[in-house]
């Protein structure tokens, strides 16, 4: 079920994130698809419609979230309002991979499949276009 989020709120979360994934840090105009914005605590558990709980998200990293809050042995997910990016994740050598720097960071990578396959071969072709990562 779609909740309604008005075009100010929209707009306001785009830009609060740079126009980029919350999580894997994919900026959208690399991209074919239109990014959504995600409730970090799920509505299911009472998370509320407003700035502080949305996120921008990729479709793929919002459909793997779903409505988890919590990753392998129990260790929280990333919340991309409470939580620094750069304290929890890091890239490879090689720009391709994100690396989880702490236990939430690696829950997040693993629940939400960050590294996938087809995820590590696109952004090695961003990187050869000096695309990626992010800065």
């Amino acid at each position: 079920m779609s909740t309604y989020v008005p075009a100010a709120l929209r707009r306001k979360i785009h830009g609060h994130f740079d126009a980029m994934c919350a999580y894997c840090q994919t900026v959208e105009a690399l991209t074919v698809t239109i990014f959504e914005i995600e409730h970090i605590i799920p509505r299911a558990a009472g998370g509320k419609t407003e700035f502080d709980n949305l996120c921008l998200s990729c479709p793929s990293c919002n459909r793997y979230k779903s409505d988890q809050t919590h990753g392998a042995n129990d260790s929280p997910l990333f919340h991309p309002h409470r939580n620094s990016w750069d304290d929890h994740f890091g890239w490879s050598i090689d720009g391709t991979t994100v690396v989880g720097l702490t236990r939430t960071g690696l829950a997040t990578i693993e629940a939400l499949r960050i590294n996938r396959p087809q995820m590590i071969r696109v952004r090695g072709m961003w990187v050869a276009l000096d695309e990626h990562p992010p800065t």
